[in-house]
C-alpha cells in the first residue's frame, strides 16, 4: 500500500488518464477526491473507489479550484497528492494553418490549470510536504503539425521547475508524467484508432505503447515515499519515443 493514509486529489478524473491515476491511488490505499466537470462519469468511477469522493469542478476556474482545494483539506486535514490530467484542447495542424486563438488556446488552457491547481495544492501542503504531478511533458524533441501542443507542454515544464525550486524547501516534490501517446485514450468508434495505435506503437524503442496501467503504475510510485528523492523531474512513460538527453 504506497499511499495509504494519503489525501489525493485527481483532476480530470473522468477522462482515461485521471482515472487510471485515481484507480491507481486508490488501489495504493489513498482516499481519492475526484474532480471534473461530467457528473456521471465521475459518480461511476466513486462508486468503484473505496471512500473516493466526487465533485463537478471546472479547473480553469480561480474560484472553484480554490474552493474545492479548500472543502477537501479541510474534510480529510491535509492534501498529500494533487494530479492534473484535464485535456488543454489543443489543435494539431501546422502553425501556418491555424489561427492564432487555436495557437494560443492550449498554451492558455495548460498554463492555467496547472498553476490554479499547483497553487491551490501547494497552500494545504505547506509546511508538511506533498507531491503534486502534472500530466503532459514535452520531452525534448518535436515534429511537425503539432500546432501549439508543444509550446504549451514546454511551458508546463518550466512552470514545473519554479514550482519545485520554490516550494522544494517545505518538503513538496513536483514532477512531470510524459508519454509518447496512449492507444487506449482514443475514443471507441474513433475511425484512425487502429493506425494511429500501430503508429505510435512502432515509434517506440520497445514497440509497444504505454497503457492507461502503466500510466496509474507511474503515478502511484510518483506520489509515494518510494520517490522521495525526486523532484523537479520528468518520468518519461513513452516506451523510448522520447529519448532523454
Amino acid at each position: 500500500m504506497l499511499l495509504e493514509n494519503k489525501i489525493a486529489v485527481v483532476y480530470g478524473a473522468g477522462g482515461f488518464i485521471g482515472g487510471a491515476a485515481a484507480r491507481a491511488f486508490a488501489r495504493e490505499g489513498a482516499r481519492v477526491f475526484l474532480a471534473g466537470r461530467t457528473r456521471d462519469k465521475l459518480d461511476a468511477l466513486a462508486a468503484a473507489l473505496p471512500g473516493a469522493e466526487a465533485a463537478q469542478v471546472d479547473a480553469l476556474d480561480e474560484a472553484a479550484v480554490d474552493a474545492f482545494t479548500g472543502s477537501v483539506a479541510e474534510r480529510a486535514g491535509r492534501i498529500d497528492v494533487s494530479f492534473n490530467a484535464i485535456g488543454i484542447q489543443d489543435v494539431q495542424r501546422p502553425l501556418g494553418e491555424i489561427s492564432a486563438a487555436e495557437f494560443l488556446r492550449p498554451i492558455e488552457v495548460a498554463t492555467r490549470t496547472q498553476f490554479l491547481t499547483a497553487r491551490a495544492a501547494v497552500r494545504h501542503m505547506v509546511p508538511g510536504g506533498g507531491v503534486i504531478l502534472m500530466f503532459g511533458g514535452g520531452g525534448p524533441q518535436t515534429q511537425p503539425g503539432l500546432g501549439g501542443l508543444k509550446v504549451a507542454l514546454d511551458a508546463m515544464e518550466s512552470m514545473r521547475r519554479q514550482f519545485a525550486c520554490e516550494y522544494g524547501p517545505a518538503g513538496v516534490r513536483v514532477l512531470t508524467l510524459v508519454t509518447g501517446g496512449i492507444p487506449e485514450s482514443l475514443p471507441e468508434g474513433f475511425a484512425p484508432r487502429d493506425e494511429i495505435a500501430a503508429a505510435i506503437a512502432e515509434a517506440t524503442l520497445l514497440k509497444r505503447a504505454a497503457t492507461l496501467a502503466d500510466v496509474g503504475n507511474v503515478a502511484a510510485f510518483a506520489a509515494s515515499d518510494l520517490a522521495a528523492a525526486m523532484t523537479s523531474a520528468t518520468l518519461n512513460l513513452s516506451c523510448g519515443t522520447i529519448v532523454d538527453h
